[in-house]
């Protein structure tokens, strides 16, 4: 079993203002001018870690991360203003322009494979393959099946915490009244919605159960930044039309493509990961045994450095 390489720091990193106020926290880690590539994190609203960087060769990569709009490092802070799947579209051009890279690797999980594809068939012409973890595609479906039903048949103990802080006329709509719960002017209100819409998440996110770590007032601010923006695009379902990453699909088909998905994924279905894979011919689809939804399960971490290892080598997907 593959796992993530040695410690890396960044050989480059800096502040890029790509407009609307915003301005994005970004770095380079591995060998300059290498194999480029970029990673895209999940949430909407969590940022890169110091782990991610160490999904590639850093020998044979030159990797850019970058923290989103409003997350992470990146100004203001939790902002939504202007904050959209296609500002953060246009973003990744402006810092693929920045790098002076002509095509690079796409690896997005989660969220981020949402973006990946979102970027893909706005921008073929640069992108050299992708490497997709945990498929979400912004469907309705897909967020009802975590906010509304199905995972809560699953989940039922951990369902009825997430429900509590929503009046039962409202749970007709959850994503609508969390919405409303964490922008009330009520602080302790918000931060209340905001611990029970984040740990609903974390106790879904692996097979693995999460270790209970004690909340501090920075945590809850966390915690009610995050489900904040996250709860922004799904009440606006990511700016998607229904089934458009699908429909798109023509304008990277010729693309290289691999897709790791957890057979147990609660988060995200696994059935989203199978209809893509059909729907694209010569993608390269591991559905991975005893995994959930987190890129750092054994099973999916093996799979997504064996995918970038493989990539550079110019060899068959796994």
């Amino acid at each position: 079993m593959r796992e993530l390489y040695p410690a890396i720091e960044p050989f480059e990193h800096d502040m890029l203002d790509v407009g609307d106020g915003h301005e994005l926290y970004w770095e380079r880690v591995g060998t300059k001018r290498a194999e480029p590539a970029v990673f895209l994190h999940g949430g909407p609203g969590s940022g890169i870690s110091e782990n991610h960087r160490r999904l590639f060769d850093p020998n044979r990569y030159d990797v850019l991360l970058f923290d989103q709009r409003g997350c992470g490092r990146s100004t203001p802070h939790a902002s939504i203003t202007a904050n959209t799947t296609w500002h953060l579209v246009e973003d990744m051009e402006k810092l693929r322009q920045m790098a002076g890279i002509d095509k690079w690797l796409v690896f997005g999980g989660s969220w981020g494979s949402t973006l990946a594809l979102a970027y893909a068939e706005t921008h073929p012409d640069h992108v050299s393959g992708l490497v997709l973890r945990g498929i979400f595609t912004g469907s309705r479906d897909e967020m009802n099946w975590l906010n509304q039903y199905g995972a809560s048949e699953i989940s039922p103990d951990y369902w009825e915490n997430y429900i509590k802080p929503v009046p039962v006329e409202e749970r007709n709509d959850l994503i609508g009244a969390y919405h409303r719960l964490l922008n009330h002017e009520q602080e302790d209100i918000a931060i209340n919605a905001a611990r029970s819409w984040s740990e609903w998440e974390a106790k879904n996110v692996s097979i693995i159960p999460p270790k209970p770590s004690p909340r501090t007032p920075q945590s809850d601010q966390a915690a009610l930044d995050i489900a904040r923006l996250e709860n922004h695009y799904f009440v606006n379902d990511c700016w998607l039309e229904e089934e458009q990453l699908f429909h798109n699909l023509d304008k990277i088909r010729h693309l290289p493509c691999v897709i790791v998905h957890g057979r147990h994924d609660l988060i995200c279905r696994l059935s989203y990961a199978w209809k893509l894979h059909k729907s694209w011919p010569g993608s390269k689809l591991h559905i991975v045994e005893g995994a959930g939804h987190s890129y750092s399960e054994p099973g999916i971490l093996d799979c997504l450095i064996k995918a970038t290892d493989q990539f550079v080598e110019g060899r068959n997907f796994l």
